[in-house]
């Protein structure tokens, strides 16, 4: 694997992605604190509890409003991940799926332990966060795929029967590798959703969502970057569950005004490829992007996975000013959420200036340790 390296930035062009990684960051976590509350309702629930609407607010989950899931948290160790995996390749190790790998390690030490362990400087400053150390409902397949050091791949891949949505959700970050080739942004997904979802459905899904990011990030249509990804899907093993999934996504917006029911048909059985199939439908359909969130969190299936698949289509696509205001406001980890994204922003855009042959800054080395 290898990317765009020493490419020049213009400061417009800087400022653009930094928006657009806040937007994906910030939206995929807003989802998934809209959809929290009501993760696991029927619809007819929903409107039982929120009306007849249903949720068009951010509601109390885990004891406070904003309140983020398992799917985020894992979202920002990818973050990390990438980032550690940038720092290292100037040691000459550059295996981007072994450092994702250790970030998601660095995860399950936090549904584990009860804080921080300060003495571990090698872990990083994000690892450090007090916030991250809830359990948030992570499933099963999340724990027992990071449950030790043995790490997935597509050849020996953990819990093989394992069809998700939740390694899509916490692939965004792949999609804005903006100097990747997008077959690579997608080769990365994929091997790093084996590590915990092993099933094609499973880790194909979390290569289209990527390779749907990268499109938005580049500055792509939703249709542009719906077409690209099937043109990538096509020459993959199990590709034709998400493939199909992605066609009836856009046979859906032409039939008429949207509606929950639609995005309960499009969901099928909840699996990997329904649930992208269900987000892209609400990216595409939604008046704003408050209304395509609350249409993605209002359905039978899992409404936290897919507000966060929409929030972040929608992100890396509008940036984050296109975000509710007052939703953000109330989001769960909101600072350490940007500080996240500027730091990857930076990373990709000015690298070569923190570490490399020439120097490095002591400073991003104790944050991102190699």
């Amino acid at each position: 694997m290898g990317a765009t390296a020493g490419a020049v930035w213009g400061r417009s062009e800087q400022q653009d992605f930094r928006s657009r990684v806040r937007g994906t960051m910030l939206g995929a976590a807003v989802g998934d604190a809209l959809g929290a509350p009501v993760n696991g309702m029927s619809l007819a629930q929903i409107r039982e509890a929120y009306g007849a609407e249903g949720l068009v607010d951010l509601a109390q989950a885990y004891g406070r409003r904003g309140a983020v899931t398992h799917l985020t948290q894992l979202t920002l160790f990818s973050v990390d991940g990438l980032i550690r995996a940038q720092v290292r390749r100037d040691t000459g190790a550059w295996h981007p799926p072994t450092d994702l790998h250790r970030a998601y390690l660095r995860w399950a030490a936090t549904q584990r332990d009860w804080g921080p362990d300060e003495r571990r400087k090698e872990d990083g400053w994000l690892a450090r966060e007090e916030w991250l150390y809830a359990r948030r409902d992570a499933s099963r397949s999340l724990l027992i795929g990071l449950g030790d050091d043995m790490m997935g791949t597509l050849d020996a891949p953990k819990n093989p029967g394992e069809a998700g949505p939740e390694a899509a959700v916490r692939s965004a970050p792949f999609g804005l590798l903006v100097g990747w080739e997008p077959q690579l942004v997608a080769q990365l997904a994929i091997e790093c959703a084996a590590q915990t979802h092993g099933h094609p459905v499973g880790y194909l899904t979390a290569g289209a969502y990527a390779v749907l990011v990268h499109a938005l990030a580049c500055g792509e249509s939703m249709d542009a970057a719906i077409q690209r990804t099937l043109a990538l899907l096509a020459s993959r093993p199990g590709h034709e569950p998400i493939a199909q999934a992605l066609q009836q996504a856009l046979g859906a917006v032409r039939q008429g005004r949207p509606a929950p029911e639609r995005v309960g048909e499009l969901m099928a059985g909840a699996q990997g490829e329904g649930v992208l199939a269900a987000a892209v439908y609400c990216a595409l359909v939604g008046e704003d992007v408050r209304h395509g969130l609350c249409l993605s969190a209002n359905h039978d299936g899992p409404s936290a996975a897919t507000a966060a698949l929409t929030g972040g289509l929608l992100g890396a696509m509008h940036g984050e000013t296109a975000l509710p205001p007052a939703w953000l406001a109330e989001l769960e980890g909101r600072p350490t959420i940007l500080e996240l994204s500027d730091d990857f922003a930076m990373e990709m855009t000015q690298g070569p200036a923190l570490h490399g042959p020439g120097g490095s800054s002591p400073g991003w080395l104790a944050r991102y340790p190699r």
